[in-house]
């Protein structure tokens, strides 16, 4: 059955903030320079946390006198829930603190956000994307290597997406590794007036590889949408890789009017006036709505020295549920 011919609920055309595409964009939408009073207040956290070692994930902000922060994170947030749906926070003076206790700062400051998640069914809460001279395939993330990703939210391929993905900048790659965001609202708008009768396919199940994050007697495979309607506007989850691993997982062929839709969907996305660059620094942090704003990397190339290859620290972060990774 044509899936035009299917009722799904379809979302609305979005004008508001956050259905901007690069051109709209203004050159400091989403951009926060952290206050002062911020990283002092900071800095008399990374003396106390040195004074009183604890595990990074055992750090909460109300150990801390954090009352600036807290304000500016507040604003963050704003943007996050009704703006442009992504922030970039420059910067933590990383020079003045080990790797460590920059670490333990940007975890601090962002769990002003949301509570940090946890990110592989291990319970491992704090993620290192990092090349690790592997090639994508199941059971090995893109994350992890250094190609060159798809348009996708975070953990798209199983049972409990993170609301936010935040990104923290220890090193940069020798050449690419570009930070791009873009927002599924006008990606929804653009679809809908150039292919409306494909439309409704991508508010039908699409099969997704679980990538083994799963328990050992747990189905491989997971069925949902690309597309949902909430009160209106939309939400995504997509990762083009996962849904090809997952088809051949589940050993079926993908029908054609969603082979279709996803790659008019991946055309629409791959237009460079619908996306925002950003060029990754030591110290700054990039938090994404994950269910609003899909994001990738470019290919990079790292430098011969271990301690100069690209490394970014990742959290996930949700407002309700619990903190394991099915939520």
């Amino acid at each position: 059955m044509n899936s035009a011919a299917t009722s799904v609920k379809i979302a609305n055309i979005e004008t508001g903030p956050i259905a901007w595409t690069g051109n709209s964009l203004g050159k400091e939408d989403g951009i926060f320079s952290i206050p002062e009073n911020c990283l002092k207040e900071l800095d008399v956290a990374a003396r106390l946390i040195a004074e009183n070692p604890l595990p990074i994930v055992a750090l909460k902000p109300d150990f801390f006198d954090l009352e600036s922060c807290v304000a500016f994170m507040g604003m963050v947030r704003e943007t996050l829930e009704n703006g442009v749906g992504f922030a970039i926070l420059d910067r933590l003076p990383v020079a003045q603190y080990s790797t460590e206790t920059s670490a333990s700062l940007y975890w601090l400051l962002t769990s002003l956000i949301a509570k940090p998640v946890a990110q592989k069914w291990d319970g491992k809460m704090m993620y290192d994307v990092a090349d690790s001279g592997q090639k994508p395939g199941n059971g090995v993330r893109p994350d992890i290597t250094n190609v060159e990703q798809n348009f996708h939210t975070d953990n798209s391929y199983n049972l409990c997406p993170p609301d936010y993905v935040t990104l923290f900048c220890v090193q940069t790659a020798k050449e690419g590794g570009i930070s791009r965001i873009i927002s599924f609202p006008s990606v929804h708008n653009e679809f809908k007036r150039k292919y409306p009768d494909l439309l409704p396919r991508l508010y039908r199940p699409y099969i997704f590889d679980r990538q083994r994050e799963h328990a050992p007697d747990s189905a491989v495979t997971i069925s949902h949408p690309i597309f949902e309607s909430a009160d209106g506007a939309v939400l995504g989850r997509l990762s083009r890789f996962q849904v090809r691993n997952g088809y051949k997982l589940a050993n079926e062929t993908m029908d054609a009017e969603g082979a279709e839709a996803l790659d008019a969907l991946e055309e629409i996305m791959d237009d460079p006036t619908m996306w925002k660059d950003f060029y990754f620094e030591p110290g700054q942090i990039q938090i994404v709505d994950n269910r609003r704003c899909g994001h990738k990397r470019t290919a990079f190339v790292d430098y011969a020295e271990p301690e100069r290859k690209r490394r970014l620290i990742r959290l996930w972060l949700r407002a309700s549920g619990r903190p394991f990774y099915n939520g």
